[in-house]
């Protein structure tokens, strides 16, 4: 248990970037599950437009550093090759 004032502050603060941070990923796995739900259908058209919905998405998750920039750009080439796919 924490002792010092610093330190509970911190424990609030961690918990409280925890749950952003939790949001801000359940809001990139809604986007990516669009595009494969889209594929599912076999709809390229409608998948090719929830990618570029996706896309800033998945890009804001780097920047706010909650995905790694290269797991975004290996989901990101696999989400647009799968579309291309088929097409």
């Amino acid at each position: 248990m924490a002792n010092h004032a610093s330190s509970k502050k911190r424990i609030r603060r961690n918990a409280r970037f925890t749950k952003v941070n939790a949001d801000r990923r359940n809001r990139i796995r809604t986007y990516v599950k669009k595009v494969e739900l889209a594929l599912g259908k076999g709809d390229a058209a409608e998948a090719e437009n929830a990618l570029k919905a996706a896309q800033p998405e998945i890009m804001r998750g780097v920047a706010k550093g909650i995905v790694h920039k290269n797991t975004a750009a290996r989901k990101l080439a696999r989400l647009s090759s799968r579309i291309k796919a088929a097409k």
